[in-house]
Formats: structure tokens, C-alpha cells, sequence
């Protein structure tokens, strides 16, 4: 299996990375002989991956560093970089290979310090492979600080440095570091060729993946979730019971709070998974005695250390929180279709009979209200006011619509 088959439903993505993986392997070969790159050449230092959520942007960026660090035999015979074999593609893949940065953060933003230490090491030549390549899996996240930092290395990189930056849209990137990068657009891919791929690679039952697939309208990290977590089948089980539960002011404000519950109690899961071994792990590596006290002057990092998982928390929230939003938007979404007689396919058939009663009840522009309803919500919530607010205001608007 080549590192290409997780791009699902993006073949000219595909085509493009792979042409310019085969145009990489080409320049550093020639390179190593002393000779000099062609000019027409499809590769470049700067990437920018843009698509909308589950459309597979980190993985089409994690395929195309597994292709650049490809040494493959088949290489020399013709065959295009990223054979998924080789120790090359394998390493990169499972996030071991030694010139290959993923970047991925689990907080609300990243900052200057964290951007500065990722410029520094870009200037490092490979130790190992044939290029260093930085993949930065939320270039939106960057501070403005942060990518002022980034700007210069990406503006001039060292000579075997490769940038890929992944972005929902370009608009969430600084204007001054997208102008200097190639940029790739990829699509939501379609609900069957999710469902197919849940089948071949993970062994999902074909018509509960089919199931997932569409609950998710194409997001495959999500449609994986859905199709093998019981706590996700029944969050979602229970989003999609609110729209029935706000006939009044009392059952909006306590659907409300158990949507907020929920999400808290992600959060804190996380976070009993996560903060403990981490408090322990620095612990030892400051010299701290087990159930004793720090050294001295170690009170610094351990508060650092805190104030990391606190903002590790409140981005698990607000993420479990939007989720469930989204979910609830397909919901009236599926309501919409049926009240103007769309022969769109419906995303939440499981609950067709919900759909059809709240579809009954109310008229198209009560639902388009909700939907702008629920679009308000999240947006109060990137605005960073209280969660518990935002979600009752939405839930009183859904029962009034």
C-alpha cells in the first residue's frame, strides 16, 4: 500500500504531489552528483493545504513528507516516491523519522516561543533523510506574532528545508506567508468512498460504516469515530434529541446544560488520560521524589505545565462543543430538505422519524432561523463567551425559531 491511498477523493491533489515528489527525488539526485536541478521543476519549499474539515489535509501533507523521504529502489526504475515500504515512508508515517516535524497543537493557539523553535531547527541540513520538512497541521492557530516568526524562514528556507502548512482556508493565513507558498485545495470527499474506506482498512461492518459515513457527511476522522466509539454514537444520539426537548423555557435550559456537561465531561477525560502522566513525567525529569517535594525552583515549569493543560481543556470543550453543534445543524439541515422537498439524501436517516415531526411542525423559515440560531452560538463561542450562556441563548432561539 503506497502512502497515496489515504488521500480518499483526491486524485488531482494526488497527481500533483506525487509529480512533484518524483520532480524532488530528481533535483536531490542531481544535487548529490553535483550537477545542477532543472528550472522547470514542480517542487517547491512552501506548501499550502486548504480544505474544509475531514477532507484529509494533514494526511495529504503527512503522504507527500513520507514521498520526499522516500528511498525506494523502484525510485531509480521510474516508480513515483512513496512505496509505504521502505524506511523512509515508514518512519514519517508513524511519526518517528528524524528530519520530520509534525506539528500539531492541542491548545488554542501557537505561540511565538513554539514557532522559534521550528525556525531554528529549520535551518538544520537532514541528518538521515534527503529533506527536512516541517508540517505544521494548524497553520491557523499561529498568533500573529507567531507568523511573523514563520515568515522569514518561509520567505528564504534553507536549500533542503520543505514547509507544509495546512489550513481550512486561506483566509486563516497571514496574506505575506500564503503569497509565498504553492497552494492545494482539497474536497470533502464523498459519503461512499468514506464508507469504502472504512470497510478496506478498517474493518467496519459495510452498512454501519455506510451509516457513519453519511451521519458525517464525508469527514473520515469523524466517520472512523462514529463507527467505532459507543460514547461518540451516543453523544451524538443525544444532540440529536434536543431539537424534541425544547418545547419549553425549563427543557431549553436543562438541554443546554447537558450539552455543556457533556462536553466538560471531554474534557476532563482528557485530561485524566493525559495530566497526570504528564505531572509525573516532568516531575521525575526535575528530580522530584515520588509523593515528595520539588526541588527548589522548579515551581516555574510545574505552573507552566498547569497552565498548558488548563488551556488543553478548554480547547477539548469548546471542540466537543462544536461537534455536537454541527451535528445539530445537520439535523435542521435534514428538516430543510424535507419541508421543500429536496431529493437531497438525507445525512441523519437513522432518526428519520424526529426529522419528519419537527419537519411537520414547523415551516422553512423557522428552520433557516434555527440554523443562523446555531451559527450565532458558535460564533459566541470563538468570541470566548461562556459556553453555558451561549448554548441556553441558542437553545431558547431553537424553540422559538
Amino acid at each position: 500500500m503506497t502512502v497515496w491511498d489515504d488521500l480518499v477523493g483526491q486524485e488531482r491533489v494526488q497527481a500533483q504531489l506525487a509529480g512533484a515528489a518524483r520532480d524532488a527525488d530528481a533535483q536531490v539526485t542531481v544535487q548529490s552528483t553535483g550537477g545542477v536541478a532543472a528550472d522547470a521543476s514542480k517542487m517547491t519549499h512552501a506548501w499550502l493545504f486548504t480544505g474544509p474539515p475531514g477532507s484529509g489535509r494533514s494526511t495529504a501533507a503527512r503522504a507527500f513528507a513520507s514521498a520526499l523521504q522516500c528511498t525506494s529502489p523502484d525510485r531509480a526504475m521510474g516508480g513515483v516516491p512513496g512505496c509505504g515500504f521502505c524506511d523512509g515512508c515508514h518512519t514519517t508515517l508513524v511519526g518517528t523519522h528524524a528530519d520530520v516535524e509534525i506539528v500539531r497543537t492541542d491548545l488554542l493557539s501557537i505561540g511565538v516561543k513554539e514557532t522559534r523553535d521550528l525556525v531554528r531547527r529549520a535551518q538544520l541540513s537532514p541528518a538521515v533523510g534527503r529533506w527536512q520538512v516541517i508540517v505544521l497541521e494548524d497553520a491557523d492557530r499561529l498568533t500573529e506574532g507567531a507568523g511573523n516568526v514563520l515568515l522569514k524562514a518561509v520567505e528564504e528556507p534553507a536549500p533542503r528545508t520543505v514547509w507544509l502548512l495546512c489550513a481550512p482556508s486561506l483566509e486563516d493565513v497571514l496574506p505575506t506567508i500564503r503569497s509565498r507558498c504553492r497552494h492545494l485545495t482539497l474536497s470533502t470527499p464523498s459519503v461512499t468512498a468514506v464508507a469504502d474506506v472504512l470497510v478496506r482498512r478498517d474493518g467496519i461492518d459495510p452498512e454501519a460504516a455506510l451509516t457513519a459515513a453519511r451521519a458525517t457527511q464525508g469527514h473520515i476522522g469523524r466517520a472512523r469515530r462514529l463507527a467505532t466509539d459507543e460514547r461518540a454514537r451516543a453523544r451524538r444520539a443525544t444532540v440529536l434529541r434536543l431539537p424534541l426537548r425544547v418545547d419549553d423555557i425549563g427543557g431549553c435550559l436543562k438541554a443546554a446544560q447537558e450539552l455543556v456537561d457533556a462536553a466538560g465531561e471531554d474534557a476532563k477525560q482528557v485530561a485524566e488520560d493525559v495530566d497526570e502522566k504528564e505531572t509525573e513525567d516532568l516531575k521525575a525529569a526535575l528530580g522530584g521524589a515520588a509523593g515528595g517535594r520539588m526541588p527548589r525552583g522548579t515551581a516555574g515549569a510545574m505552573k507552566e505545565l498547569a497552565d498548558r493543560q488548563k488551556r488543553r481543556s478548554t480547547r477539548t470543550q469548546r471542540d466537543t462543543l462544536d461537534l455536537a453543534l454541527t451535528d445539530l445543524t445537520g439535523f435542521y439541515r435534514d428538516v430543510l430538505a424535507l419541508q421543500l422537498g429536496s431529493s437531497v439524501a438525507l445525512a441523519n436517516e437513522d432518526v428519520r422519524d424526529s426529522l419528519d415531526r419537527v419537519a411537520r411542525d414547523s415551516t422553512p423559515e423557522r428552520t433557516l432561523r434555527r440554523i443562523e440560531a446555531i451559527i450565532a452560538c458558535r460564533q459566541a463561542l470563538d468570541r470566548n463567551v461562556a459556553p453555558l450562556l451561549a448554548v441556553e441563548a441558542m437553545a431558547v432561539s431553537l424553540r422559538t425559531g
